[in-house]
């Protein structure tokens, strides 16, 4: 399992086809697509194709493989659709953007994926002035299915992915949004005895749920907002993050990407360490204006409490009596008296009526990153206190 593990995270590479989004916008015209390769060169991606047919309007780019610095290999993602490609004050505008469907197959683990359709994008001007060009910005993108298996088993499966961005414009913020219909995952074919176990008497052998994100970024300022990040488990329960940061910037994004690129080009088993501390600084220039974690009940924490009580020989509901006792001890080693009794509150009334528990860090200004850090060097006890740490349970 941990050989199939490694070869999951880099089928996950296959996925980075959302993402770029399919960069290479791949326009009819050899300028604008040379023009495009060399921008994404420069952030590390490396876009090839085999030939172009068709004409200005409607193109297909064949045998489109992508490389980012970091892989040893180019992946071949296959035929690659341009519909309604128009100029557009010196760039192009793309109505629609389709792959072909993708397998990619390795020790045992297949990727498939169906076609990936974005719609308008949007491919900026040489020398254009826009400080959003170099990102390709597209309004919508679709993926109607992938499918992990395992040897003939499908682990993991997801329909229905959408995501809709509003491009930033007059000074308002792009907003961006993304969800599935539904995922599905078989956990029976997790080879760990004791997980396997726990999975079988909690009755999780095979779960499904959705996936539903949504947020903001400001490019002006940097302010990226993830507003909603959640993934809920049907009979179990829903995990909610959120964060907002500030000094996410286009400068921060480019100096960002050029040290990855940077550090993916020295040879396996060089010293890294000096990219590593500059990679530290930069990090520094961004600060932390909040996050949270949620957990919203629906069945699993009673079935948890239950499956410990009988791993114990008791029932559930002393487990429970004996989590009440044991946290005013854990939380006293930070010495917050405050922050101990919030929590001891909290996890008491989530225990006697599980609901909902949730965990943000709320301070009262903008901490910057080098702040925490050398808070979480000098003092860790205190950063609780920085942070503006709350725990609260069973509240909307």
């Amino acid at each position: 399992m941990t050989s199939q593990r490694s070869t999951l995270k880099k089928l996950a590479f296959s996925t980075f086809l959302l993402t770029l989004p399919l960069n290479a916008a791949f326009a009819a015209d050899p300028a604008v697509a040379e023009r495009i390769k060399a921008a994404l060169a420069v952030q590390g991606v490396d876009i090839s194709w085999t030939g172009v047919s068709g004409d200005d309007s409607n193109a297909v780019l064949q045998g489109v493989s992508i490389k980012p610095a970091a892989e040893k290999e180019a992946l071949p993602i296959g035929d690659v659709k341009l519909e309604g490609v128009t100029e557009a004050n010196g760039g192009y505008e793309i109505a629609t953007v389709s792959t072909s469907p993708f397998e990619h197959s390795k020790d045992g683990v297949t990727l498939n994926l169906s076609p990936v359709v974005i719609h308008d994008m949007k491919v900026p001007a040489e020398g254009s002035t826009d400080p959003l060009g170099s990102l390709m910005m597209y309004k919508s993108a679709e993926l109607s299915n992938m499918t992990v298996k395992v040897g003939d088993k499908t682990a993991f499966a997801m329909d229905g992915l959408a995501v809709q961005i509003t491009p930033p414009a007059d000074g308002k913020a792009m907003d961006f949004t993304a969800n599935t219909q539904k995922f599905t995952a078989d956990l029976s074919l997790i080879d760990d005895p004791k997980s396997k176990e726990a999975i079988e008497a909690l009755g999780y052998q095979n779960i499904s749920g959705n996936i539903a994100m949504a947020g903001t970024w400001q490019p002006s300022d940097g302010k990226m907002e993830l507003s909603k990040y959640d993934i809920s488990v049907e009979n179990a329960g829903t995990l909610g993050v959120t964060f907002n940061l500030g000094g996410y910037t286009l400068d921060f994004i480019k100096s960002m990407q050029a040290m990855q690129k940077q550090l993916a080009s020295q040879p396996e088993g060089a010293d890294k360490s000096a990219q590593g501390m500059a990679m530290l600084g930069l990090m520094q220039q961004l600060s932390f204006n909040g996050a949270s974690i949620r957990y919203k009940d629906d069945s699993l924490t009673g079935k948890v409490l239950d499956y410990v009580g009988k791993q114990q020989g008791m029932s559930g509901k002393d487990v429970a009596n004996q989590a009440k006792a044991i946290v005013p001890f854990g939380m006293a080693q930070l010495n917050n008296p405050e922050l101990t009794a919030e929590v001891s509150a909290a996890v008491n009334t989530f225990l006697d009526d599980p609901k909902s528990l949730e965990i943000s860090a709320e301070p009262p200004s903008s901490v910057p990153f080098a702040l925490i850090m050398a808070g979480a060097m000098s003092n860790p006890l205190d950063l609780p206190k920085t942070l503006g740490v709350k725990v609260k349970a069973n509240q909307d």
